[in-house]
């Protein structure tokens, strides 16, 4: 399977790197299936960017957390790695709470809106999709292929 990660540089050897804050799976190296969405990732910060390419291969030894689509135990798990609290899985993947969703989920875990007017709210944003990897062990399934130049068309 061929998977993307889009960033301001090529990243030949994946890396889990711990930052400030919490992603949707918790801390991880994130990728996804969807080219343009990678592209996103990409050029976000300064208008240009790289889209890395590898193959990845599973394997069945590791511990894989999947959500086919949002749905409540998604949304609580989200929700939970946000708020900082580690899990146990090698590997996650599943829909990504891009910034717009995110806000829903913050205003949710807020008291700020209904778990029914999240779902109300989320349903009208396009797909997306993030496989992150969590452990050593799973960024071994990773094998990089070659990273494009793009740019952000204006």
């Amino acid at each position: 399977m061929i998977i993307f990660h889009g960033c301001p540089v090529t990243v030949e050897f994946p890396e889990i790197r711990i930052s400030r804050f919490h992603k949707d799976f918790y801390y991880g190296f994130y990728t996804t299936s969807i080219y343009e969405q990678a592209k996103r990732w990409a050029v976000r910060f300064s208008g240009i960017g790289y889209v890395n390419r590898y193959e990845y291969t599973a394997n069945p030894s590791l511990k894989k957390l999947t959500f086919p689509k949002m749905t409540e135990e998604w949304l609580d798990f989200i929700v939970s790695c946000r708020h900082g609290d580690p899990h146990d899985f090698d590997i996650g993947e599943g829909p990504m709470a891009n910034d717009t969703i995110y806000n829903y989920i913050q205003d949710f875990v807020d008291g700020n809106i209904s778990r029914k007017a999240f779902w109300e709210l989320a349903k009208f944003k396009y797909p997306t999709h993030q496989i992150s990897f969590h452990t050593a062990r799973a960024l071994e399934t990773l094998h990089f292929i070659k990273a494009d130049v793009v740019k952000e068309i204006r």
